[in-house]
């Protein structure tokens, strides 16, 4: 028994991993902008950097000259490689940190602590930096903790001569991290807003595809199919002798090569249009050809606008699916408010199964336009399709199947039938 095994699908990259990928010119510009912005806050470095040039005669002033800059080139560096703070992704549980970040986090931890001593109070500058830094290089959890660490260690450092308290400091800290928090949130409600306008845009060229998928088979379906059966009725006109009627066969099938083609047309430019009333002309005329008696509606006024498409559609590929599988002598089309059931007395279930994608665009069309598909066998011989208006209460229906497709859209599907 072979079985269809379907592929995984490749895994679609998201918008974050396309964003944050290092090769990408928008992650570069998108790092380079958030550079420009980090390096502006900089500015509160230019306090313990001026304090050391006026202590320059000290180790520790010219400790700090070095340090202060050093210090501001390894922080820019390390914003620049984290991509970006404000449009990272951080989750306070299960955030994966990559070890080459975190040993620039500890660089960059070590350069504060060198410029706190070299430096004194004015350093601690230094120590707001790294801190605030940990929010989005560490797990959001993990930066906070620093974030309240740092400012304990503050409180303690004002017990070393020469320090006093400056609550100051922690303004700094509370106005950054909240800061820092909020642009990361945004940037990932960015992201995520950004992969869903992208996985919408999918969805809606897939859907666009089964619909054209969809028309095209309706269409070419039914036409290759009549031209088919007339051009074997020309065949056989040929071998009997009838050339006049052979001609004429001829004639219509290069008239239904030409319809088909512009119907193609049509579709693909998204203009093309049906109508119930052309659909039951051709079908009888092309059941007619088939040798298939045709039993046709004459009134279709009292079909609601919304259901003449989906009854139109009904038609065309219920008397395909007759012409092509059936082998049925008389076929009838019943039409009313509410329903319309094409029946044949052919071959059946059987014969008529194999037509899936047919069927299932039936189904599809027939959902959108809040009605119901319908497929069953008739005893003792033949099949019928039937659309009918989607409601809690069934309107009233007529034909020799009325009452059976009333009770089966309330009650359900009774074995044996099938429902697309």
């Amino acid at each position: 028994m072979k079985t269809n095994r379907q592929q995984p699908a490749p895994k679609r990259p998201s918008a974050l991993a396309a964003a944050f990928d290092a090769d990408s010119e928008e992650s570069v510009g998108n790092r380079l902008i958030m550079l420009f912005w980090a390096g502006v806050w900089l500015f509160w470095m230019l306090q313990p950097f001026i304090d050391a040039i006026r202590h320059i005669d000290t180790v520790g002033g010219m400790v700090g000259v070095v340090v202060v800059p050093v210090f501001c080139v390894v922080y820019l560096w390390h914003f620049y490689a984290c991509r970006a703070a404000f449009f990272r992704l951080s989750y306070p549980w299960g955030y994966q940190v990559r070890s080459r970040d975190v040993l620039r986090y500890l660089g960059l931890g070590a350069l504060a602590i060198v410029c706190i001593v070299a430096v004194g109070q004015d350093g601690i500058a230094a120590a707001i930096f790294f801190a605030l830094s940990g929010l989005w290089t560490l797990p959001l959890i993990w930066g906070w903790i620093t974030v309240f660490s740092t400012a304990v260690a503050y409180v303690l450092l004002w017990n070393l001569p020469g320090w006093h308290a400056d609550p100051s400091t922690f303004v700094g800290l509370g106005f950054g991290g909240v800061a820092i928090t909020v642009g990361m949130v945004a940037g990932r409600r960015q992201h995520q807003l950004r992969e869903s306008r992208q996985v919408n845009a999918e969805l809606m060229v897939q859907q666009e595809r089964n619909r054209m998928a969809r028309d095209l088979h309706d269409i070419l379906g039914h036409s290759l199919t009549v031209i088919t059966v007339k051009a074997e009725l020309a065949g056989r006109l040929m071998d009997a002798g009838a050339e006049e009627r052979a001609r004429t066969e001829v004639a219509d099938l290069e008239r239904l090569s030409r319809t088909a083609l512009a119907d193609v047309r049509r579709a693909v430019e998204g203009y093309r249009e049906i109508s119930l009333s052309g659909e039951l002309a051709r079908a009888k005329e092309a059941l007619a050809a088939a040798g298939i008696t045709a039993s046709t509606p004459t009134a279709l006024d009292q079909v609601p606008a919304d259901l003449v498409e989906p009854f139109a559609w009904t038609v065309r590929e219920s008397v395909t699916n007759v012409l092509r599988h059936s082998r049925a002598s008389t076929c009838s089309i019943t039409v009313t408010p509410t329903s319309i059931t094409v029946r044949d007395d052919g071959v059946g279930c059987a014969a008529s199964a194999g037509d899936g994608n047919g069927l299932a665009g039936l189904r599809e069309r027939a959902l959108s336009a809040g009605a119901v598909l319908i497929t069953r066998s008739v005893e003792p011989h033949g099949f019928s399709v039937t659309v009918v208006a989607s409601s809690d209460t069934p309107g009233p229906l007529e034909g020799p199947d009325a009452q059976d497709v009333a009770q089966r859209h309330t009650v359900g599907r009774p074995s044996g039938e099938a429902t697309a």
